[in-house]
């Protein structure tokens, strides 16, 4: 099994953006020191807590500090984009990555996001999933064959123009990857329709940090149904699992520094306060007959999170694989490194001493 990272990244309201760049980037860097193979960013334009509005930017400055780490958007919200325009910015990335890029797709969903972009609400302007569907098949187009002349939806027009070759004149660009980033696209819900199509597409079926073990056995099922359905063979390898871990030389301690620190606070804060006034806190539950009240750190130390000794963790992974069965790539999620050392050394245990024990 690989080990990645997954980050938003999380930093509460307020915090100094320039500040905050910094320490991520720094994170990136010592986690290619370390090993990990690959590390997804996320992207909000109106998150305070998750305050990287272009993971591109994030990603093309990352590429120049680190040497074998890939990188990749986690994820980029096709309906925030015009897709000729992303076409083009996603192929250069590539190149720059000489290869060393993912391409993580999605919908959107973050509520600010889809007012700025007006496909939320009860009166939306368009439909997420559909505009998401028709973008992603619009720049694989451009970059296979961008036939000159108009193209047109719904929601967008733009002109492929007639190449001239005189001038070098002509839509040119395409990635560096052969025929494009692999292409990766999260899910959370029971028997994602999106992980299915991941397994459909031949696509990296990622499910998120906050599903219990008991869903994502759905997720295995989604996976392999839309492989079978699509005549391929199921592509486990390629399949990523988020958790929130945190490693320390006891148990105690890392339940101590993961309930009343930094990652406690994330969920106390944020992700608990969000989820609830969204009203789907039923994702993080073992039991759907659970109360709300019920979610709590507490709770998802205990049955969500991997959170121990080295010993415990790698015990949890290996319970994980046993429960849902083998998976390719485990995603660490990010957070402030606070204290550095703790969390810094956490990633070090992960990397070195427990992941030799798992599988």
């Amino acid at each position: 099994m690989d080990l990645g990272f997954f980050t938003m990244p999380l930093h509460p309201p307020g915090s100094n953006l320039t500040e905050t760049l910094k320490s991520d980037l720094d994170q990136i860097v010592k986690l290619d020191e370390l090993g990990y193979s690959e590390a997804w960013i996320g992207e909000h334009f109106t998150a305070e807590w998750e305050n990287i509005p272009s993971p591109e930017l994030f990603i093309a400055q990352a590429l120049a500090l680190t040497r074998n780490i890939r990188l990749g958007t986690g994820v980029t919200c096709m309906p925030n984009h015009n897709p000729f325009v992303l076409s083009q910015r996603i192929a250069q990335l590539d190149h720059m990555a000489e290869g060393r890029f993912n391409w993580g797709v999605g919908i959107g969903s973050f509520d600010g996001d889809t007012e700025v972009f007006d496909y939320g609400g009860e009166n939306p302007a368009l439909n997420n999933r559909a505009y998401t569907a028709a973008a992603i098949e619009t720049i694989l187009k451009l970059w296979d064959d961008p036939q000159p002349g108009v193209w047109e939806t719904e929601w967008w027009k733009f002109r492929v123009p007639e190449p001239q070759d005189d001038i070098g004149l002509r839509t040119h660009m395409r990635p560096y990857q052969d025929p494009h980033p692999p292409i990766g696209v999260a899910g959370v819900s029971p028997y994602s329709s999106t992980l299915k199509m991941a397994g459909n597409r031949g696509w990296i079926p990622m499910s998120i940090n906050l599903t219990p073990p008991i869903l994502l056995k759905t997720h295995r099922e989604a996976i392999e149904q839309g492989a079978r359905e699509g005549g391929l063979a199921p592509r486990l390898s390629e399949w990523r699992v988020a958790r929130e871990v945190f490693v320390a030389e006891t148990t105690a301690e890392a339940r101590e520094i993961a309930l009343n620190g930094i990652l406690g606070r994330d969920f106390k804060d944020y992700f608990l306060r969000l989820l609830a006034k969204d009203g789907v806190l039923g994702i993080m539950k073992n039991d759907p007959e659970m109360a709300d009240s019920e979610v709590t750190v507490e709770y998802l130390i205990d049955n969500v999170f991997i959170v121990g000794s080295v010993d415990e963790v790698a015990q949890k992974l290996n319970d994980l694989i046993g429960e849902i069965g083998d998976f390719g790539t485990l995603l660490a999620m990010g957070h402030e490194w606070e204290p550095y050392e703790a969390w810094h050394g956490s990633m070090s245990l992960l990397k070195n001493e427990v992941m030799p024990k798992v599988g």
